[in-house]
């Protein structure tokens, strides 16, 4: 090995059958671990084929698969890791189901957020309640339901006067449930959750696939696993079968996303759940000075549950992290923007080893303003996802739907993008006539002609559409033109950079939306290249199809390399980012810890099940917050902060009150971010005024 590995390190290494859980703490090289234990299952002749490691970013699965590579190179392995599955638990989910629908010929086609957005939108406006409800909120409890693995026939039809009761997001979300389950057959398709929940549901019900899946997986490793949740630990459970090779690397003081379904008992419970593993803890940090890892460590040690873990370093010195208390936000922004130009400009410090950590969106306004004041460049993490653009989902489309007809959610995204004439009442009467004849969308389109109550406008784009694709579809499967040419061949059939220039009001919108196209092909083209280099065939529609699937799974931060900019995150957008210097700001009661868990009532929690409630999750979003920074941190908090259009006093967070003065400076900021002693005067007086009228 080109390094010693620690003697934890080396002992989750080694360990060769069963199951076994490496408890690894922040910066504790567990992403090392699992490469080197790749390298030395294969060094005990497991082929990498029969390997199979998952985890939850394209990102990461791309970084793990390079670094073992390198490994088998370094060590001189012939073989290398030829044939290794390293992927997201969605993208194994896509090519299992993929696979099937081959065997059976049975296409699908998958709903991003947008479509299933669109799709809960209906079901709400037919259920006379579109006002009513915020739709993503209606899909993240579906989804939610979903991870849970309840089905639509295990969640009892509430009656409509539930709809009005307390929960009344639940009630609605449990009676859309069933019909948005049979929306997604009706159009052949599957949602990002499908991909996991059904793969468990395929292999429950056919053991013969699921066996088949087992001859190529004898080996299991999974990281992040405190991020899973019910539906992924039982597909990993029915893969795992009866050897129980699996190798689970976590740490339960990093769950932080039970919001989005993830069940942080999957790894506090897996000595029950797979009895006999090996427990390997990682505690030793290569990542943050001392003085960090010991506010860290206390901060966590309160902790109601869990394992134990204290982390340590053998880096020497440091300094103290600052707890900066702040008059207001406004001079909270203007002290950390006046440091972090200190750094940069000053100190010469890199922007994109500095951090603003905060715990919701709409704190970021007052800190990008500040910044655009210091001219310091920056960008906030956490913004539209690239391949949730519009233009670049309408060029997704087009391409998806060529290949597969029967794609219906792509054929209704392009039918009239450009304007062409059919508009929403055309296409309702070309639905309602497929639905009566027994056709599907695209055969009403061809029959236009026998269709009654269509205008001469709709029958024109019609056609024009269906000239298109025909012509787009000899592109790809008669001339086997690469899908860079095919799609700037759409592009100028459509004239797109017009249609942008028109759309967006602006030249300098238009500009930027033709540049998410160009960005598009570019990835095309890198696709095609990669290909020719390993000699295959770029042109290969069952492989197009498969990658142009799978562009639906990737997100910005995992395609785009950050710039040298400062970066403004949510504490858990920056999970698994690290940082020279970080800020973590706005920690206050009601902030962070957030006030709908301090609002919890102590009788709404289940004292019969393991205590995962808002607060502990709340106290692990702000340790991870902490162990992002590698040489400083600096803590803040403010005495006073406008809520509802009215000044109230701030109380720092528990979490900060519960740090030992001795391992932290105190210090105030000395700016009052802009603000006049008279409107400090004007603020203090209307506090005293609220105060007094309450």
């Amino acid at each position: 090995m080109a390094f010693a590995l620690n003697p934890a390190q080396a002992s989750a290494v080694e360990h060769f059958r069963g199951p076994m859980l490496v408890l690894a703490g922040a910066g504790s090289g567990k992403t090392r671990v699992i490469t080197e234990r790749i390298q030395r299952l294969i060094e005990r002749g497991i082929p990498a084929n029969q390997i199979v490691a998952l985890t939850f970013t394209n990102k990461a699965a791309k970084e793990m698969h390079e670094r073992v590579e390198l490994r088998m190179k370094e060590a001189g392995h012939r073989g290398g890791a030829q044939g290794l599955t390293v992927s997201t638990f969605h993208s194994y989910g896509l090519a299992t189901l993929s696979a099937r629908a081959r065997a059976e010929k049975r296409p699908f086609t998958i709903f991003d957020q947008g479509d299933q957005l669109a799709l809960v939108k209906e079901l709400l406006v037919s259920e006379k309640a579109g006002r009513a409800f915020d739709a993503s909120a209606v899909v993240s409890r579906i989804s939610n339901m979903k991870n849970a693995r309840a089905t639509p026939a295990d969640v009892a039809l509430p009656s409509e006067d539930a709809v009005e009761s307390a929960d009344e997001y639940d009630a609605i979300a449990e009676r859309l449930y069933p019909r948005y389950e049979k929306a997604l057959r009706n159009f052949s398709a599957y949602d990002f959750d499908d991909l996991v929940c059904e793969v468990a549901r395929l292999w429950q019900t056919r053991p013969d696939l699921l066996e088949e899946a087992r001859s190529h997986c004898r080996f299991l490793l999974v990281d992040e696993y405190q991020d899973t949740n019910p539906a992924q630990f039982e597909l990993l459970r029915l893969l795992a079968g009866d050897d129980k090779n699996l190798c689970v690397v976590g740490d339960d003081d990093q769950a932080i996303y039970s919001w989005r379904g993830a069940d942080v008992k999957n790894i506090l419970q897996f000595e029950t759940q797979f009895p006999g593993a090996k427990v390997v803890l990682l505690e030793e940090n290569y990542r943050s000075i001392g003085p960090v890892l010991d506010v860290a460590n206390a901060v966590i040690s309160k902790k109601s549950v869990g394992h134990k873990k204290s982390l340590f370093t053998s880096k020497v010195g440091g300094e103290k992290p600052v707890v900066m208390t702040c008059s207001t936000p406004d001079a909270e922004a203007a002290w950390v923007a006046n440091r972090i130009r200190g750094l940069v400009q000053d100190e010469k410090k890199r922007p994109r080893e500095i951090a603003i950590l905060y715990r919701s969106n709409g704190q970021a306004k007052a800190f990008e303003e500040t910044l655009r004041a210091e001219g310091v460049s920056y960008r906030v993490v956490g913004g539209q996802q690239f391949f949730e653009r519009k233009e670049v989902k309408d060029v997704l489309a087009y391409m998806k739907f060529t290949l597969n007809r029967l794609d219906e959610i792509s054929l209704r995204r392009i039918v009239n993008t450009p304007a062409r004439g059919i508009g929403d009442q055309s296409l309702d009467r070309l639905v309602q006539t497929a639905l009566a004849k027994g056709w599907n969308l695209w055969e009403a389109i061809e029959r236009i002609d026998s269709i009654d109550g269509i205008s001469s406008a709709a029958r024109t784009g019609c056609k024009e559409l269906e000239r298109l694709v025909a012509e787009t579809r000899r592109d790809l499967l008669v001339e086997r033109a690469h899908a860079s040419v095919s799609a700037e061949r759409l592009l100028q059939r459509v004239d797109m950079k017009k249609e942008l220039e028109t759309q967006s009001g602006s030249t300098h919108v238009a500009t930027r939306r033709w540049g998410n196209i160009v960005s598009l092909l570019a990835t095309f083209k890198k696709r095609e290249a990669k290909l020719a280099a390993a000699g295959k065939d770029a042109a290969n529609e069952r492989d197009l199809g498969n990658f142009l699937h799978a562009l639906t799974l990737q997100h910005d931060d995992e395609a785009e390399d950050p710039k040298d900019q400062v970066t403004l995150s949510t504490l858990h957008g920056a999970k698994g980012l690290e940082f020279d210097y970080v800020f973590l700001v706005g920690c206050e009661e009601g902030i962070l810890p957030h006030s709908r868990t301090t609002d919890v009532k102590a009788s709404d929690i289940d004292s019969h099940t393991i205590a995962t409630d808002g607060i502990d999750e709340e106290r692990r979003l702000f340790y991870v917050g902490v162990t992002r920074a590698r040489k400083e941190l600096v803590i803040s908090h403010c005495k006073h902060r406008v809520l509802r259009g009215k000044p109230a006093p701030r109380t720092p967070s528990r979490f900060v009150l519960e740090i030992p003065e001795d391992l932290v400076t105190q210090t105030e900021a000395k700016v009052t971010g802009g603000i006049s002693q008279e409107e400090m005067a004007a603020l203090s007086d209307g506090l005293l005024a609220a105060l007094m009228g309450d």
